[in-house]
């Protein structure tokens, strides 16, 4: 049995940080899920091309999904920072780099690494 390559070793962690989230929010259903696996397919060729861009694929699956779902259901991740005012999603930080957080830009925090969002607790700021 042949070892897994780096490529293989990110795109597996990948998926397994992003699936984390989307299970830590309850949104990992099905279809959701295979919007994991569109994104892994898509960046698979990318990370194919571009070898030195293997510690970025999280944050660029992370990204995809975000989009997909907001294309399809609407905002994700929900900000569990801020408690008024207007729901809103959190963001990745770097967009292009390695160690990819979840940060607020409204309340000017990171939140949590893509990966950790079962960690980050939902209760509201006061003000």
């Amino acid at each position: 049995m042949d070892p897994i390559s780096p490529l293989e070793q990110a795109l597996h962690a990948a998926r397994a940080l992003v699936l984390a989230d989307l299970v830590a929010r309850e949104v990992a259903e099905a279809d959701v899920v295979s919007l994991v696996e569109e994104s892994i397919a898509q960046r698979r060729w990318w990370v194919e091309q571009w070898p030195d861009g293997a510690a970025f694929v999280a944050g660029l699956v992370a990204q995809d999904v975000q989009d997909a779902l907001l294309e399809r259901y609407g905002r994700w991740p929900l900000c569990p920072v801020c408690g008024s005012g207007d729901p809103h999603a959190l963001d990745v930080e770097p967009e292009l780099g390695p160690d990819p957080h979840w940060v607020c830009h409204k309340a000017g925090v990171k939140v949590a690494a893509v990966g950790s969002l079962g960690a980050a607790t939902g209760g509201t700021v006061s003000s």
